[in-house]
């Protein structure tokens, strides 16, 4: 699956690899497919849980030594919250 945008948050900790992917999404239309690349421990915890909660699909999940790369697909609800 091709992404319609690539954010790279290696290097970031917990809040903000989520934060600036909710700003990401909320910038995007429904049904894009954001690629996220990580190397916080919690992200992927994180980005599931934000992702049920705000209506995302996680579309696909891949972790190495260095990291995970997460593709996600925005769906109906964009407010781009993470409370």
């Amino acid at each position: 699956m091709a992404a319609t945008e690539r954010l790279d948050v290696r290097g970031l900790l917990c809040p903000l690899p989520v934060l600036r992917a909710a700003a990401r999404v909320a910038a995007l239309g429904r049904g894009a497919v954001l690629e996220v690349l990580a190397d916080d421990p919690l992200f992927r915890l994180d980005v599931e849980a934000w992702c049920a909660r705000e209506g995302h699909e996680l579309v696909a999940v891949e972790e190495s030594p260095g990291g995970v790369r997460c593709l996600l697909r925005v769906g109906t609800q964009r407010s781009g919250s993470v409370q």
